[in-house]
């Protein structure tokens, strides 16, 4: 029988997210480590969009989705009730508005045609909102998954600065995603695939 096959990135936070439901969910599949600038002709012929996180499921279907690949993923197997924690409203406010205005904070010079200036303060409202979130404690689930890896790169931007930022709950929470078994584990380097 052949594997589940995923394209991945290592440090793309939608192929971290889809890594870690893969993992969590313990679906046993072939991993692909890319470059997003030399993309192999395999992955483009399976997924022409050419972003990661793409699985190809062991029947031919293609996942290019990261939210999709989780979903699968957890319907598959959810040992500790991922799906119980699901706040769709906050990974779409995730998805959207502050994962723009993070790009714009941490790589301002692709977009020289904007003003960047108010990026940290736009990414703010959301770190406050997920604060208001965390706080409460909840079991790691689906939102933490989905949502943990776009606040890790906001974190490292400039870590001295979010170091004094007065969210306690996200950087507690964040830091225990981030030493937790499961993401060390997703975060093994691989070998570049070629086709």
């Amino acid at each position: 029988m052949s594997l589940p096959i995923l394209y991945s990135f290592r440090r793309c936070p939608y192929a971290m997210r889809a890594r870690l439901a893969l993992e969590y969910s313990g679906i046993v599949r072939e991993h692909r480590e890319i470059l997003l600038k030399d993309k192999p002709q395999s992955m483009l012929e399976a997924s022409p969009k050419g972003t990661v996180p793409v699985l190809i499921l062991d029947d031919g279907k293609v996942i290019d989705e990261s939210l999709d690949v989780v979903m699968w993923a957890l319907r598959k197997n959810d040992p500790d009730g991922w799906l119980n924690n699901y706040n769709p409203e906050l990974i779409n406010d995730n998805d959207t508005w502050f994962k723009r205005a993070l790009d714009r904070y941490k790589y301002p010079n692709r977009y020289p045609d904007e003003d960047c200036s108010g990026a940290f303060d736009a990414c703010l409202k959301f770190i406050k909102k997920l604060d208001d979130y965390v706080k409460n404690d909840t079991p790691m689930g689906l939102t933490d998954a989905a949502i943990f890896p776009f606040v890790r790169q906001f974190s490292k931007v400039d870590p001295d600065q979010f170091s004094k930022l007065p969210y306690e709950h996200v950087k507690v929470w964040l830091d225990h995603h981030i030493n937790s078994p499961l993401f060390l584990s997703i975060m093994k380097k691989h070998d570049l695939w070629e086709d």
